[in-house]
Order: structure tokens, then C-alpha cells, then sequence
């Protein structure tokens, strides 16, 4: 029996409604957003305002920071894949006299290039392009902080160059290849650089007073690519999709899955979390969320996406400071996660092309020295290799064209597993970077490294 879940259950809506409520109400803000994605569509959605009858929806602008750079990355990913550049190539190949030409694109992506939080001079969420011009306006005379590649230090003025490195290689603005490479294929045509109507007002709310003040919406021009988009819950929850699963017309989903992977280590305290190409990576209540915060003065804004629970969220405010829009979008995964938990895919044999008898004759246990270990076959003669009991290197391989496997995660990732074979043919061991793996543990016609004791194995 196949039944589809293509809207929430009334107690999840209910559930959902309730946390945003408690967002707008305990974080004192004229109005929040929520959004939730599953499966790749637009689930729910609600809203809480201090006006009656006049709350935001899911197709209300709000400003949403530094989500931007996440598009950014997006954009940037392009190039490489399309072979205009290299993650590993200086930024002076392609964008020449930024003072800041030694660091990487990588390391631009993944904030660690050293690079300093902020511009120099006024502070430039509330005041004038016009008065950064110019690249080394942004940078400053010491635009380092620390030295590249040590650690991850968030730069917005980092994304400022990735924006101009994109137009230097496409030879047209930032704002028109993200409309041209991003916004146009996903249908995300509520997100822009300026605001369009319907569209929230930015306010600061009292800290001790429950009075309000607006906040000025300043262009940020240069610096445009770390901060400056404004977008609706229904568009943010079209890019939470993508996200997940990557678009043929964007990103492969290969190369989505690279920009999720952590890029650098995580400055103090920042073992709960840490960056990968573009993207912020978290762990709430024992899920990984993915995507980015945001904030400029008068708004904050949260997109998450647990990619293993198929779901998305996303939390918009437009107040300054109060509402936790992060850990509000990450309660949202939380409700729909625990209320209504995921189906596991379908169990389906191998296709008949697939089943090979010299690989399945690999499959079962092996033993490195005395670690049991199992190697089960997967889809399109890929490979597991997992410890059968206790704690132990769990690792997934990809089938090399040429024979063998490349690991895909953790310790053994892009390490070579291969199957030794004797004069005969028959498989002797299985090497795993120069790991030897073999049937039996020790047993003395084994070719283990260092010999097996001629012996055998004796009692107390």
C-alpha cells in the first residue's frame, strides 16, 4: 500500500504556527515569516504581525543578508564547473591589483583567506557605497587579519571579491548573472536587489521600550554580493530545494553536495558547527543543517536544510535584533523531522545489469588483522565497508572505470580500494591504502604485512 503526504498533518501546521508565533511575541518584532520545504515543495507557510489582519505571507520581501552569499557561491561553483578557473587558482589569475591576489578561490568560498570581517571606515550596513568605490575601499591598506588557510575567519569583504572575481570572468554584473544563472531557472522571481512590493519595512526595535524606529535600507554596491538580496519565504524555500538536491540547470547535485562538505576549521568555540563553499554547517538536535543566517540593520533572516530528513526551513524577520531567525528555522526541521518523520525509501533489488558475480563474490566479511569488517554491494557496482561490531571506519566507494574504488566520506575519502588477486585469479586480499583486508583473521597463507606467527593461535 503507497500513500503520499503532500500536505502537513493540522497538529504539525498548528505545532509550526505556534513557534512562530512565539518568535514574533518573544522577540518583539513587527512580523515573522515561516516556511517549511519537503521533499523539494512548499509544504507550509505562516506569518505573526504586532498589526491585526495585516500579517506578511510567503510572497512578502524581506531583506535576507547574508543568505546572499550563498548565491554568490553558487555562481562562482559555475565557473569552475564550466572550466573558467580552479578552486586551488589565486584570485590574481582572474582578477587582477586587489592587493589580496595570493589567497585562493577556496579559501575566499570557505572564509578562511584571512581576509577581516568588515571594511575599514564607517560601518557599511548603514552608510553610502559611494564612499567604497572602489575594491581597495573595501580592503583597506592591511586588508589581513591572520594568515590564509590557518582557520576559517568570516569576511564579508572576502564575498566582495568572489563578486567581482564573477564579473570579471563572465564579463557582465553580479546582479545580472545571478538573474541570468540563478533566479530565472529556479523561478525565483520575488528575489531582486532592490525591493519590490509587497515588501516589509526594516525597523529597530527599543531594547528597554516597546517603541520602534525604522532603519535606513542603504545600496551596498560593491559589496552587493555578501548582503544585498531581498526575497520571499516562497522563493527561499525554491532555493532550500535546490539545496538538497542540486538542478542540472544550476548545479549538479554533485556539486551541491561539495559546496555542503566542511572547507576549513572552525575558529574557537565553533565545534557544533563550521563552513564549507558558501554554505554554514550546524548540528541541532542530532541533525546536520546546512544553509546560511542573515542580518542587516532592520531585518534578520535563517534558511536550514537537513538533507537526511528531506525538509527545509526558513524564518524571516524584519527587525534589527530579538528574534533567533536560526534557531527558529532549525525548530521548524525539528517539528515536521519528529511529527512526521521521513519514509526510508522502498528496499529494490539491483537492476539485472548490475548484478556481477565476481563482485558479489567480494561481498560479506573481511578482517583487517583482527577488526571484522563487512562489504556489502550497492547501486552501480559501488561499495560499503563497515565494522560489524563496535566503533570502526565506516566508508562508501565509488567504482573506478579501470577496476577498484575511490572512498566517498570520512577517514578513506578518495583513498583507492582494490582486490589483489593471486596467479589464478582467486582474490587474495582487498587493499584499502595499503591496508590489507583478508578473509580470515590472521591466517597463516594470508598475506599480511610483517607475516603471521608460524604457530597459530594458542590458549592462556
Amino acid at each position: 500500500m503507497t500513500t503520499t503526504f503532500e500536505s502537513l498533518l493540522p497538529g504539525t501546521e498548528r505545532a509550526l504556527l505556534h513557534r512562530v508565533a512565539v518568535a514574533q511575541s518573544e522577540g518583539r518584532a513587527p512580523s515573522v515569516v515561516g516556511a517549511v520545504v519537503r521533499e523539494g515543495a512548499l509544504v507550509w507557510s505562516g506569518s505573526r504581525s504586532c498589526v491585526d489582519g495585516h500579517a506578511p505571507d510567503a510572497d512578502t520581501q524581506f531583506r535576507i543578508g547574508s543568505i546572499t552569499k550563498v548565491f554568490t557561491a553558487v555562481l562562482v561553483l559555475r565557473l569552475r564547473d564550466e572550466g573558467l578557473l580552479g578552486l586551488d587558482d589565486p584570485l590574481e589569475r582572474h582578477l587582477k591589483g586587489t592587493g589580496a591576489g595570493a589567497v585562493t578561490i577556496a579559501q575566499l568560498l570557505g572564509h578562511s583567506a584571512g581576509l577581516g570581517a568588515e571594511t575599514p571606515g564607517q560601518w557599511w550596513e548603514r552608510s553610502s557605497a559611494e564612499l567604497r568605490p572602489e575594491l581597495s575601499d573595501v580592503l583597506g591598506e592591511e586588508p589581513f587579519r591572520q594568515a590564509p588557510g590557518r582557520r576559517h575567519h568570516y569576511s564579508n569583504p572576502g564575498y566582495t571579491l568572489l563578486g567581482s572575481l564573477v564579473e570579471a570572468v563572465r564579463g557582465v554584473s553580479w546582479e545580472e548573472t545571478l538573474r541570468r544563472e540563478i533566479l530565472e531557472p529556479l523561478g525565483m522571481d520575488r528575489t531582486t536587489s532592490e525591493p519590490v512590493a509587497p515588501h516589509a519595512g526594516g525597523w529597530a526595535v527599543h531594547p528597554w521600550a516597546d517603541v520602534m524606529l525604522p532603519e535606513p535600507s542603504e545600496d551596498l554596491g560593491l559589496m552587493a554580493p555578501a548582503g544585498q538580496l531581498w526575497s520571499t519565504a516562497a522563493d527561499l524555500a525554491r532555493f532550500a530545494a535546490f539545496l538538497a538536491a542540486g538542478d542540472e540547470r544550476v548545479l549538479a547535485a554533485s556539486t551541491v553536495a561539495e559546496m555542503r562538505a566542511p572547507a576549513a576549521a572552525g575558529g574557537e568555540g565553533d565545534w557544533e558547527g563550521g563552513y564549507g563553499l558558501g554554505l554554514q554547517l550546524v548540528r541541532r538536535d542530532g541533525r546536520t543543517l546546512i544553509g546560511h543566517s542573515g542580518s542587516l540593520p532592520g531585518f534578520v533572516a535563517a534558511l536550514w536544510v537537513s538533507v537526511e530528513d528531506g525538509l527545509g526551513a526558513i524564518a524571516l524577520a524584519n527587525a534589527t535584533s530579538g528574534p533567533l531567525t536560526g534557531a527558529v528555522a532549525a525548530d521548524l526541521v525539528r517539528i515536521v523531522a519528529e511529527a512526521e518523520p521521513r519514509f526510508p525509501e522502498p528496499w529494490r533489488p539491483l537492476p539485472e545489469a548490475e548484478v556481477d558475480e565476481e563482485l558479489l563474490a567480494l561481498a560479506g566479511p573481511w578482517y583487517w588483522g583482527t577488526y571484522a569488517y563487512g562489504l556489502r554491494v550497492g547501486p552501480e557496482r559501488g561499495v560499503v565497508l563497515e565494522p560489524l561490531r563496535g566503533a570502526g571506519r565506516r566508508a562508501r566507494f565509488r567504482a573506478l572505470p579501470d577496476g577498484g574504488w575511490v572512498g566517498l566520506n570520512g577517514y578513506y575519502e578518495g583513498e583507492t580500494l582494490r582486490a589483489v588477486r593471486r596467479a589464478d585469479g582467486s582474490v587474495s586480499h582487498l587493499d584499502l591504502g595499503s591496508f590489507v583486508f583478508t578473509r580470515e583473521p590472521y591466517a597463516p597463507a594470508d598475506a599480511v604485512p610483517g607475516g603471521v606467527d608460524e604457530e597459530g593461535w594458542r590458549g592462556l
